[in-house]
């Protein structure tokens, strides 16, 4: 199967040829992530949507699809942006209820939601809601790991393999695993990168040199390790 790379938090047209020639499947761009160091305005976000799908390609990899990221609650707020940016992968990061996501499924069908699921040590506050999100469309999870302190996105902290197993075995959609991940850890999640709900890993940090700037031998050293794969079906 094909694991996907998603790297968020892409701010300039820089960045996104940058992670689109080093390997990124999907570009996380921020919109309505107030106060968040990468939240990009409405004209910003639409160009560097475009600028994802216009990278030249090779026919063994298609441009990165841009994936919009977002505290936003409105779905009609949600749709209007998504839709000027011609945007088809949407990443509902907060704790927006079931009823959102049923409500931009109805707006647009064809739109891929992705709900996070925050999770704290062993506990996962959505969970009583799993069920609610999967008939309101949910198409993909991401797991994420949030501080004691409630602090979620790009928190750096990891996900204990074994929790993430029990998360997955919840569900029944695909998912996408974030906190902490980098090309060094790999081994540490080999048994849920042979989970057949396992779709791939979202990172940020560990796609950043020292000054916080996007590194292309980064992304490519995660994309070379996590591709490999074994003994799972397509799942997405």
């Amino acid at each position: 199967m094909t694991v996907l790379l998603k790297v968020c938090g892409a701010t300039s047209r820089e960045d996104v040829a940058l992670l689109g020639a080093a390997g990124a499947d999907l570009i996380g761009l921020w919109h309505g992530v107030p106060g968040g160091p990468a939240d990009l305005p409405a004209g910003r976000f639409a160009g560097l949507a475009e600028a994802c799908r216009t990278l030249e390609v090779t026919a063994a990899r298609p441009a990165p699809e841009p994936m919009m990221v977002t505290f936003l609650r409105d779905p009609a707020a949600i749709l209007d942006a998504a839709r000027a940016a011609g945007v088809r992968w949407l990443q509902l990061h907060g704790y927006q209820p079931p009823a959102v996501v049923a409500a931009l499924k109805r707006g647009r069908p064809e739109v891929t939601v992705v709900k996070v699921l925050h999770v704290t040590g062993d506990a996962c506050v959505e969970r009583p809601l799993l069920a609610s999100y999967e008939r309101a469309g949910t198409d993909v999870f991401l797991f994420d790991a949030t501080t004691a302190e409630g602090r979620v996105g790009s928190t750096g902290l990891s996900l204990e393999p074994d929790v993430v197993i029990d998360l997955a075995e919840a569900t029944t959609r695909p998912f996408l695993l974030a906190g902490g991940i980098s090309a060094g850890n790999r081994l540490r999640y080999e048994k849920v990168s042979a989970h057949p709900q396992f779709a791939g890993v979202d990172v940020d940090t560990a796609a950043r040199d020292a000054t916080g700037a996007f590194c292309a031998d980064s992304v490519a050293d995660i994309r070379r390790q996590w591709s490999a794969v074994p003994d799972v079906e397509e799942v997405v």
